[in-house]
């Protein structure tokens, strides 16, 4: 995890805009401090030396504040006035961060989730979707801290920690020696605490990804097994994994009380280096009570930015670590599907597969390996052939969703003309097709229903879409006889109708209705 990412500014817009704003407004933040330190101090002057003042202890800088704020009733009108501008500059940046950080992180959760999108349903169902899921909802919302607490004091400490510390220098060079010789101290604790923090966030966001996982796939089994009656079986081990999350963010929150605990106390310790040097220096006559005044007022304002900087760095670390998820995701490079010419209407079209071969994410088999069949308007054609051999995956080819690592998949137009994939848009190519997949998704409308009841909705859904294609993975595998006829039925009644029916079964009943029954085999590349 880096201080200031810069893939979050070179890739987001508003992020960009308001690093730039935040700067600007630190730098009008320390001109307000300094003026109000020594406003301070031209107002306690008088009260707190022993004799009348007669002369300017500010130097020349002190002609930023006239004498005559020694006064009261001056000092309080300048003081009130100082700390409502700084009341509003920090206001406004406070609205600023939050329109920010909830401008950044929608902007990058949408990237990512398009991104996801790009990468295809192989890639998703690896294992990746469930960590997409939990990375761009809760893992996300960790960098609100980020906006809002963590840039602007990184700003802050960009700009109002050195014009302090030169102000203290015009005023007072010892203790400017002192601050900037304790001042280094703090980045260092705060990276010694940053290599702890780092393993703690790694750790909660895994714990985080692990639990979602694992309450997606309950949520999407659970209809079918409260039927089998064991959905109590799988509670055991979501709490299990419920504790590990709280485990860590107790973790990640414990160690972030102590990084703030450390560094209040290392700053601590300086200032009262500084105020005891100051106390005996004024005793032996030295330095003046007001150059005193300003230099105790001022000492604090130089490592409060720093020290907040650990401090809301280490609270806005999980989702910093959410935001390397979303970054490799992001770099995942997609692999490129199709061409820039506008797809044809393939009604009536016969789809024609050749050699198709994909290599497995392992990369030591081919499933399917050099596979040829061709898909006619008005007819069945079935793939089959044992599980994991690439009958699903060949399917995913045909639609334009997975780029074949060999063999080619084309149109022939119902005037005869040839339409490779590898020419055609592929967004164009697959939004004519109806996919049901294995366990289709059907949303929140889904989550009452059991995988056959999922099933049988989103087969009606392709059946009534009036899309030309047809393309059903499995579609009778988790339906009672009465359910397999039907639909079997159906498959029959859309492709009588002329649409192109291809299904990847293992079922005798869809054997027996196709018009073509293509083998589906795998087979171990050399490399393996």
């Amino acid at each position: 995890m880096r201080p200031l990412d810069p893939r979050l500014i070179a890739r987001i817009g508003p992020a960009r805009r308001y690093v730039i704003t935040t700067a600007a407004l630190g730098l009008l933040t320390a001109i307000i401090i300094g003026v109000q330190a020594l406003v301070i101090a031209r107002l306690l002057a008088p009260v707190l030396a022993p004799a009348p003042l007669t002369e300017d202890g500010l130097g020349w800088i002190g002609a930023a504040v006239p004498t005559s704020v020694r006064t009261l009733e001056t000092g309080l009108l300048w003081l009130a006035v100082l700390v409502v501008l700084r009341v509003l500059v920090v206001g406004v940046q406070e609205r600023l961060a939050h329109r920010a950080g909830v401008a950044v992180v929608a902007e990058l959760r949408g990237r990512v989730v398009a991104h996801a999108a790009r990468l295809g349903p192989r890639w998703a169902s690896s294992g990746e979707g469930s960590n997409v899921t939990t990375t761009v909802t809760r893992g996300l919302d960790g960098l609100l801290p980020y906006f809002v607490r963590y840039l602007p004091q990184l700003m802050l400490a960009a700009t109002v920690t050195p014009l302090m510390l030169v102000v203290v220098l015009d005023l007072d060079w010892i203790s400017a020696a002192i601050i900037a010789g304790t001042l280094p101290l703090v980045p260092i604790f705060m990276v010694l605490i940053g290599l702890v923090t780092r393993a703690h966030s790694a750790k909660h966001l895994e714990a985080m990804q692990r639990l979602s996982s694992r309450v997606l796939d309950l949520i999407a089994g659970l209809p079918t097994l409260r039927a089998l009656g064991r959905h109590r079986g799988p509670a055991a081990r979501v709490r299990e994994l419920g504790d590990a999350q709280r485990r860590a963010t107790m973790g990640t929150l414990r160690v972030a009380f102590l990084s703030g605990m450390v560094l209040e106390l290392l700053t601590t310790l300086a200032v009262a280096l500084v105020a005891v040097t100051l106390g005996f220096r004024l005793v032996y006559g030295e330095v003046s009570i007001e150059t005193a005044l300003a230099v105790l007022v001022l000492a604090p304002e130089v490592y409060l930015p720093v020290r907040n900087v650990g401090t809301h760095f280490h609270a806005s670390a999980d989702g910093l670590a959410a935001a390397d998820a979303a970054f490799d995701v992001l770099d995942t490079p997609v692999a490129p599907v199709g061409g820039d010419a506008a797809a044809p209407s393939l009604a009536g079209a016969a789809l024609s597969i050749r050699g198709l071969s994909v290599a497995t994410p392992d990369g030591r088999r081919c499933a399917p390996e050099s596979l040829t069949f061709e898909a006619r308007p008005g007819a069945i054609t079935a793939l089959v052939g044992p599980n994991g051999d690439g009958k699903s995956t060949a399917l995913l080819a045909m639609m334009g969703l997975l780029r074949p690592d060999a063999g080619d998949v084309s149109a022939q137009l119902p005037d005869g003309t040839p339409v490779p994939l590898s020419d055609t848009d592929a967004d164009g190519w697959a939004q004519q097709f109806a996919w049901v997949p294995q366990r289709p998704d059907l949303g929140v409308a889904g989550r009452t229903m059991s995988l056959g009841q999922r099933e049988r909705a989103a087969l009606a859904r392709a059946f009534d879409s009036g899309r030309p294609i047809l393309v059903l993975d499995e579609p009778t595998a988790h339906l009672d006889i009465d359910a397999r006829a039907d639909v079997v039925n159906r498959i029959r009644t859309a492709a009588a109708g002329g649409a192109t029916v291809v299904v990847a079964t293992h079922e005798p009943e869809l054997m027996a209705a196709a018009d073509a029954v293509v083998e589906v085999a795998s087979a171990r590349t050399e490399a393996s």
